[in-house]
């Protein structure tokens, strides 16, 4: 019971220490996109289920003035933390450690970073970490997420199609939710725009 999604499940170690190479074209993919937001000033991100922590390093990298809050469970921070010191940027990192769904989060952030994490849960799961973050988030600030999302019919194209059975296999209500999905799950969270 449980799955993916219990808490401190051990195998997000492996996946954090062996991932990060797959995940760097998106990283920099997303850390254009923030930085494009906010070209200048202060930005203070937090990166939810962090893992690796590539795609905050990517932000950090880009942008000197960010400030990077990295959650995650304990064990996994500590990838975190040694990524983020081979990288340089420690001195602009705090760390969360704990349940996101239940932890106090402290403060108020530009951008909220969601990389591959609301496949894991359901709809309603989603809805209310989604208030929880839209509440923390200042003035035009944003969520930025990355998932696998099928087409309208579900079915195509077929990774994203598959990947809906790896949740099922995997967490007791995840899946690989359509774009209309996730419309659905921000608009009920107070979001105004989704692209």
């Amino acid at each position: 019971e449980g799955g993916s999604t219990k808490i401190n499940y051990e195998p997000w170690i492996e996946f954090a220490e062996s991932m990060g190479p797959m995940m760097m074209p998106a990283a920099m993919f997303i850390a254009n996109l923030v930085a494009e937001r906010y070209p200048s000033g202060p930005v203070r991100v937090l990166d939810v289920a962090a893992s690796h922590g590539l795609f905050g390093l990517s932000i950090a990298q880009r942008l000197p003035q960010a400030e990077i809050v990295a959650q995650d469970f304990h064990a996994v921070l500590e990838v975190t933390k040694r990524n983020a010191t081979t990288a340089g940027c420690m001195d602009r990192y705090s760390f969360l450690p704990g349940d996101v769904m239940t932890l106090d989060l402290p403060g108020t952030y530009d951008c909220v970073l969601l990389t591959n994490f609301l496949h894991h849960f359901s709809a309603k799961t989603c809805e209310s970490l989604l208030r929880k973050l839209q509440a923390r988030l200042n003035p035009n600030g944003v969520v930025v997420s990355l998932e696998f999302i099928p087409n309208e019919d579900r079915v195509t194209p077929p990774t994203p199609a598959m990947f809906a059975l790896t949740m099922l296999m995997s967490t007791d209500h995840g899946d690989a939710y359509t774009f209309a999905d996730y419309q659905a799950m921000f608009e009920a969270a107070g979001f105004v725009r989704n692209e």
